[in-house]
């Protein structure tokens, strides 16, 4: 089989894993197949703990991005580990939401501060640790959400979100000299163990499938094939960039089906 990728022997990081239904699993297991060697970041002990039945026998190291001192950690371990690295993937989120989802207008500060640190900055602070330690024509792929949503129930993941997505263009421009592309991409509703604590969700999901041009909300794989394609170097000529994998819901707003539906008397 022929490495149509070029994948085979690049170092990818793929931060977030979950659990096996997240994104940056099915994109590592990817990697993987396409010769990548994979080596893992998870949030905490207790997450590698809980993923050891999946990672057995891979590289994994533990950074919590919300203290940058532990992303500077980490890569200097990766360095001296692995070496030089050809791509991250990010996929983390947090987002405080213990006193229940609430109109935007009444998110706290301390709550909205600590998302942006986490899902947004992150992906600065971690471009930068690693910096010295990736391979001219490297790759980084952040994973954000489809089109402009307003949903009441995402809270203000939305508007971090949005920032993750600018950061990762001025990213592709501050990293220009060294070769290094920044791009992300942009996922409809998909079927994750995050999304389901989302009240409501269920019924946004089948909505949205419903606008899908196929009539079938794209699959955690399919998210994962687009992210693999632009950590490889086929996609060499892509930068600052925002992929959306949607299966054509955000163009898809007057969808007859739909239309006719919602206007029945």
């Amino acid at each position: 089989m022929t490495d149509f990728l070029k994948l085979s022997g690049k170092k990818i990081l793929v931060t977030g894993v979950a659990n096996k239904k997240s994104v940056a699993w099915f994109t590592a297991k990817t990697l993987e197949d396409a010769g990548a060697q994979v080596i893992y970041s998870v949030r905490s002990r207790q997450r590698a703990e809980a993923l050891a039945p999946l990672l057995a026998g891979k590289p994994v190291h533990v950074c919590d991005v919300e203290d940058e001192a532990q992303i500077v950690a980490l890569a200097q371990v990766v360095a001296q580990q692995h070496g030089n690295i050809d791509g991250i993937l990010h996929s983390i989120a947090f987002a405080n939401y213990s006193d229940g989802f609430k109109p935007f207008h009444e998110t706290k500060r301390a709550d909205f501060l600590q998302a942006t640190a986490i899902s947004a900055f992150s992906l600065v602070e971690i471009a930068r640790a690693f910096a010295p330690h990736m391979n001219a024509g490297s790759a980084v792929v952040s994973i954000g959400i489809s089109s402009q949503v307003t949903a009441a129930n995402y809270g203000y993941m939305s508007p971090i979100k949005a920032a993750l997505e600018s950061a990762s263009r001025f990213l592709a421009k501050s990293f220009s000299r060294q070769g290094i592309r920044f791009n992300s991409v942009n996922a409809g509703p998909l079927k994750t163990s995050a999304s389901a604590g989302i009240p409501g969700y269920l019924k946004n999901y089948l909505f949205a499938e419903k606008l899908t041009m196929r009539k079938a909300n794209v699959t955690t794989q399919e998210v994962a094939d687009a992210a693999v394609w632009l950590l490889s170097p086929r996609s060499s000529g892509v930068n600052a960039q925002s992929i959306v994998v949607d299966a054509g819901m955000g163009w898809n707003f007057f969808d007859e089906s739909v239309v006719e539906k919602s206007t029945e008397l």
